[in-house]
């Protein structure tokens, strides 16, 4: 049992390229860090290795911190989770002001919560019957909250993602686009300045759109996407690599229209 504790206190989630949790892993000097909700490092992965990359500047003698948990939570579920698993409570100053709490849960409260219900029950789905489930689940939730949840409640965001990844893994480009477009401005809102996962949605989005020659707006997409993954990634990674491959390609198809 004090070994379990100690994995489940110190161990990383390894995600992929995409941000998507893929395995676990224990990386002794990084448990070292302490926890900010509004942290001045992140951590991505290239494969197995662990990366840890400031996002803003960091002054002499300041801590590097790190966010042991989603951000995008409001304030108590933030609390609880961290008290959960890591026995301790936050006082960084997003938690003392619990900002963006008011938005992340607006719109009507029976409506979030059903939508909340519908989301957590979401388990990964394994072939294309299974996909065209969830996505006809969101349709069916989205089309019936016109009015009541805005696309910034962050149930409502949750939602937009999987109809996003479902029209992918169902090869419906235009509506995956839609929905992808319409979490971009959530993004920008909850992570604001340098933030992988939001470096990430923008490179999807732009993917989507170079896919079906919207190249102008491609290039401006994939150009944000650029300016955040240099600082969360670094231009040696791969998926920095696969970002600047794809925005040379759009501005050598622009060149020649």
């Amino acid at each position: 049992f004090p070994l379990f504790s100690q994995v489940t206190c110190n161990c990383f989630t390894i995600s992929n390229g995409e941000m998507q949790d893929v395995g676990v892993g224990l990386y002794p000097s990084m448990s070292l860090l302490n926890h900010s909700c509004d942290p001045n490092c992140v951590i991505v992965f290239e494969g197995y290795q662990l990366l840890l990359r400031s996002v803003r500047e960091i002054q002499i003698g300041e801590e590097l911190t790190i966010s042991y948990i989603e951000s995008l939570m409001p304030t108590s579920e933030r609390q609880k989770q961290l008290m959960r698993q890591y026995c301790f409570e936050c006082d960084c100053l997003l938690c003392q002001n619990r900002e963006k709490d008011a938005e992340k849960l607006a719109g009507e409260e029976h409506a979030w919560k059903e939508v909340k219900d519908a989301v957590n029950e979401v388990r990964y789905p394994r072939s294309k019957e299974e996909w065209e489930q969830v996505l006809a689940r969101c349709q069916n939730l989205l089309s019936s909250n016109v009015g009541h949840l805005p696309d910034t409640n962050i149930y409502q965001l949750k939602m937009l993602d999987w109809a996003m990844d479902a029209c992918i893994n169902l090869e419906s480009w235009e509506e995956a686009l839609y929905y992808g477009s319409r979490t971009l401005a959530s993004y920008r809102l909850y992570y604001p300045g340098f933030h992988p996962l939001r470096a990430v949605q923008l490179m999807r989005v732009g993917k989507l759109q170079y896919n079906q020659d919207m190249f102008p707006q491609a290039l401006e997409t994939l150009k944000q996407a650029y300016d955040i993954m240099k600082v969360t990634h670094g231009t040696d990674h791969s998926l920095m690599q696969a970002l600047m491959e794809m925005k040379e390609q759009c501005e050598a198809i622009m060149r020649t229209q």
